[in-house]
């Protein structure tokens, strides 16, 4: 496998684009565009499916089930890529993606609907996650931060048409037809990225063995810290007060003990490097997607608008967070200290999270705010997101030791991803809990915003642990 000490020299003002990194880059791009297109297409038509299969109250598990999933797809795709490279995990995660999409595609039931979102998931975990590992793996150290911020960039285009086209698509057709359409996007996907990743592979390390018994593998313990997670997650949903406390309690310690086993030593601690990264892209993801995931049923259901207007919201967000991730590289690349500057880039984007949170939840739940201020607010938010994320993404990556990239990837991913499923069924469990007493879906909404908000307000201070490189 090309490492950090094999990539070809070349100078230091070379592009991503230049001969030896084009049909790289172009791959992964690609790749995550694919991602980036099933996000926010699908959650603009999500509070649809979830009302036509009858899964308003467990809507939360629509998008829960598939970070669930992905925390398995994250951490097999890692690990397995640190032992033969990174393409066989992502031609599984393609495949896998793409039955999941078929299966949501034509499912009659929620349960059948949830199944697919499963599957979609174990394939988005493989997809991200190999993204990341080959930019740790193929490109030096000064391409790096540009590399992070293409990939920020590929969602660009989806976050452009993917709403809208997601929301054109489910009122002249119908909203499976969104799912439909990911199966020839992944199979083009698979054709152009999958020859220029496979140029990584190690010939060296096909077929290695497995020291200790499989209860004991980072996959094993995956699926044990996704299932504690749902665990504690249908608990919240319960309505017998003895039963929920007893089964959050095993879940919530399930989810701890594995989600040990999985990630570095000084996670837990958010100890100065690569654990603190971990925490910071948890917290930076619970934020930022827990809030964006109730913004279309929010904008919908309480401000009475329609699909196509709630996408705007999440174009608007994503668009921001490419301008910032673009803003953030030009700090790196200006500051003589780049790990000082990256600390700082997290806190300022951490504040702006903060902001466009308040200002999302005003305008959703409160009738005295414009309801199209959720467009705005939800701006600020990305462009708060889009400097943090992309600087702590490098600062961590650049200090996973050599052979350890896929591992430190997968950890990265894994923080995404549980959190956000976190939130999501929390959020979910909240809606479910007001309607069960009598409460309203604006309750429920205003609860999630403010836990999001308070999470922006301790990243703020957890910021201040990266850049240790400086110190």
């Amino acid at each position: 496998m090309t490492s950090r000490t094999e990539t070809p020299a070349v100078a230091a003002d070379s592009s991503v684009f230049a001969r030896p990194y084009r049909a790289l880059t172009c791959g992964v791009i690609l790749s995550v565009a694919l991602v980036a297109f099933e996000s926010l297409g699908i959650a603009t038509v999500l509070p649809e499916t979830a009302r036509a299969l009858g899964g308003l109250d467990s809507y939360g598990w629509g998008l829960s089930t598939l970070m669930l999933a992905n925390i398995v797809g994250t951490v097999t795709a890692g690990r397995t890529a640190d032992r033969t490279g990174p393409w066989r995990p992502l031609l599984v995660g393609l495949l896998v993606f793409t039955t999941g999409c078929l299966l949501a595609g034509i499912a009659g039931t929620w349960l059948l609907f949830l199944a697919g979102r499963a599957a979609q998931g174990l394939g988005v975990g493989a997809i991200m996650g190999m993204a990341y590992t080959v930019v740790g793996l193929a490109y030096p150290e000064h391409l790096r931060a540009r590399m992070f911020a293409l990939l920020s960039s590929a969602w660009t285009v989806p976050s452009l048409v993917g709403p809208t086209l997601a929301a054109w698509i489910a009122a002249a057709v119908d909203w499976r037809g969104v799912f439909l359409l990911m199966l020839p996007l992944t199979a083009m996907a698979g054709l152009l990225a999958l020859p220029a990743i496979r140029r990584l592979d190690r010939p060296d390390a096909h077929g290695a063995v497995r020291v200790g018994p499989w209860w004991k593998s980072p996959v094993a313990a995956s699926c044990a810290l996704t299932a504690g997670t749902a665990v504690f997650l249908w608990a919240l949903s319960l309505g017998n007060v003895f039963l929920l406390m007893l089964l959050a309690v095993v879940g919530l310690g399930i989810t701890l003990v594995a989600l040990r086993r999985v990630t570095p030593p000084g996670t837990f601690s958010a100890r100065r490097g690569v654990g603190a990264g971990i925490v910071v892209r948890g917290l930076l993801c619970a934020v930022y997607f827990g809030s964006e995931a109730f913004l279309p049923l929010g904008l919908t259901q309480l401000r009475h608008l329609t699909a196509t207007q709630a996408g705007l919201g999440l174009s608007a967000g994503a668009l921001a967070w490419v301008a910032g991730s673009a803003a953030q590289v030009k700090r790196d690349e200006a500051a003589a200290t780049g790990g000082q500057a990256r600390a700082r880039g997290v806190a300022v984007g951490f504040t702006a999270l903060l902001a466009g949170v308040v200002i999302t939840a005003l305008a959703v739940v409160s009738t005295a705010v414009p309801a199209l201020l959720a467009v705005v607010g939800w701006a600020v938010g990305g462009l708060g997101m889009g400097m943090a994320f992309n600087a702590a993404t490098t600062d961590t990556m650049e200090q996973a030791a050599s052979g350890q990239e896929g591992a430190v990837s997968a950890s990265l991913q894994l923080a995404q991803t549980l959190s956000t499923a976190l939130i999501s069924g929390a959020g979910g469990a909240a809606i479910a809990i007001a309607h069960a007493h009598g409460s309203s879906t604006r309750t429920a909404l205003a609860c999630v915003f403010a836990v999001t908000a308070a999470l922006a307000a301790l990243g703020v201070l957890l910021s201040r642990r990266l850049g240790s490189r400086a110190a």
